[in-house]
């Protein structure tokens, strides 16, 4: 690089607060690619089917109401990721526009918030992965005692591992080979779950579905749920059902249009995955019906895998065809999940605020490779040693993420508010998308994320352990909050720079 483009390269980035490119792949992945991979990220198939049971015995009839209360604060934060990508695209997405409107300390917290969830998932889609892969092979074979190898934790572990190379392999490749992959993969689970909802809907119709319920309006209705805490629930579970649309942002450097087209495409993410959701709730109960017997929704033996158990009544001998389209989703999704954690540790690195090597960009792919590896070695290693220690160790550790998930959602939507303080009175769509849509997300965001602490302070939360009193999931949340906080303060003993803010500027003024 000449001394006249280094120059030029710095002159941009001092005018624009630091940021900066970081020698990614820009302009390979389009909209619907954009899309696909933010659908892969959420892992319909998976998510849907162990959370349609619980719900169902939350609030009956009202599921759909529940999935449409729910995906109000994930529109609404998606609407303020839409305005700092489009006046800051950039591959850090939280850790850089949070840092951009509060400061490095917040920033950097909103970056490892980020970073936590993302490999805390990514061990926890391995082993679902594990789980179905031998239930499939069960199913087709006949042989019952296949399904249970998942339990071996030898054969789980080493299987595991197996299916992250695969994921690492492919996501450390080019965005075109992600891409590919993921339009097979993504493709085929909701052919899947959607032929399994209009199967369900004609059994239905023609009266052999297994507890035939007339479909109605009120189901729709969220105020004819009975209880403000089973609305809170609904608010909880989308933290859950719609995570995962983000990925669209963290690829903003190598998406054609950076400033526009990601935030378009996490919109329509999550416009899709609430439509697709709200076929299969409204298809499961008018079939099934959410009562407790063998096959209702309320039936606590059928809860962790409703798709499995009433597959056989809804597509006969093509009922495999579901664990495969799971078993899709999760391998998906663990290849695509690896997007975020990579991009925000290279920007981390890039801006200096952890160690320069996660800077680094493979020559030949214009990946994160170093940050790539990193991240799956981390989560290997965590799924490994948990399996082998405690399986409700590994349990309650994921079902913590859910406040990392809100810290992060949660700083991102109030970075957009502050940021933007300037402008969101210049006109009406700034004043909604800009503050109002962020700031009400943001708010329930935040209400969510102290419920949770709240909650998991019982023994009961989770699996139901507990240390010193307290319930194991608080702990575990607590102590992965508590890490990041140690680490941060490593960072700025060795790397001071970022958090002179010399490195990333605050408060520039939105272009």
């Amino acid at each position: 690089m000449s001394t006249e483009t280094q120059q030029a390269d710095a002159a941009r980035a001092e005018e624009s607060g630091g940021l900066s490119k970081k020698g990614l792949s820009a302009g390979s992945v389009g909209l619907i690619g954009a899309i696909v991979i933010g659908i892969s990220c959420i892992a319909p198939a998976y998510t849907f089917t162990a959370a349609i049971g619980p719900t169902a015995s939350a609030v009956g009839l009202q599921v759909p109401a529940i999935i449409l209360v729910g995906f109000i604060p994930m529109l609404l934060v998606a609407f303020g990721y839409r305005e700092l990508n489009r006046s800051m695209p950039d591959s850090g997405t939280s850790f850089t526009w949070a840092t951009r409107a509060f400061g490095p300390w917040i920033g950097w917290l909103g970056g490892w918030g980020l970073i936590a969830a993302t490999i805390l998932v990514l061990s926890n889609l391995a082993g679902v992965a594990v789980d179905f892969l031998y239930l499939l092979i069960a199913q087709i074979t006949g042989d019952a005692g296949i399904a249970d190898l998942t339990s071996n934790p030898v054969i789980n572990v080493a299987t595991c591992l197996a299916f992250m190379a695969a994921a690492t392999a492919i996501s450390y490749r080019d965005m075109q080979t992600t891409q590919r992959v993921q339009y097979l993969l993504v493709g085929f689970q909701i052919a899947v779950l959607v032929v399994f909802a209009v199967a369900a809907l004609q059994h239905v119709a023609d009266g052999s579905a297994f507890d035939a319920t007339p479909i109605a309006w009120e189901w729709f209705n969220p105020f004819a749920v009975e209880s403000f805490s089973a609305v809170a629930a609904g608010l909880s579970l989308s933290i859950f059902i719609f995570w995962g649309w983000d990925v669209t942002l963290t690829m903003n450097e190598e998406t054609k249009g950076s400033a526009s087209t990601p935030g378009k495409a996490a919109t329509l993410t999550v416009l899709i995955i609430v439509g697709l959701y709200l076929l299969l709730s409204v298809a499961l109960i008018a079939f099934a019906g959410v009562g407790t017997g063998e096959y209702g929704l309320g039936n606590e033996q059928i809860q962790e895998n409703v798709f499995f158990h009433l597959s056989h009544l809804v597509l006969g001998p093509f009922a495999w065809l579901v664990s495969l389209a799971v078993l899709s989703s999760s391998a998906a999704s663990l290849q695509s999940t690896f997007v975020s954690p990579a991009r925000t540790l290279l920007a981390m690195g890039h801006y200096g605020a952890i160690s320069p090597k996660f800077a680094r960009i493979s020559p030949r792919f214009f990946t994160p490779g170093y940050a790539t590896i990193v991240s799956a070695v981390v989560a290997s290693a965590f799924y490994a040693v948990m399996r082998f220690v405690s399986e409700n160790v590994l349990w309650d550790t994921i079902t913590a993420l859910g406040m990392m998930i809100c810290l992060y959602y949660g700083i991102t939507a109030f970075a957009s508010v502050w940021y933007f303080r300037r402008t969101f009175t210049a006109s009406v769509r700034n004043f909604v998308f800009q503050l109002l849509c962020p700031g009400i997300g943001g708010v329930i965001l935040l209400i969510l994320f102290f419920t949770t602490i709240i909650d998991s302070m019982d023994p009961a939360y989770g699996s139901g352990s507990s240390l010193f009193g307290l319930g194991l999931v608080f702990v575990l949340g607590m102590a992965v909050l508590g890490i990041g906080v140690v680490i941060m303060v490593v960072q700025y003993i060795r790397r001071p720079a970022f958090f002179r803010g010399e490195t990333l500027t605050t408060a520039a003024e939105p272009r």
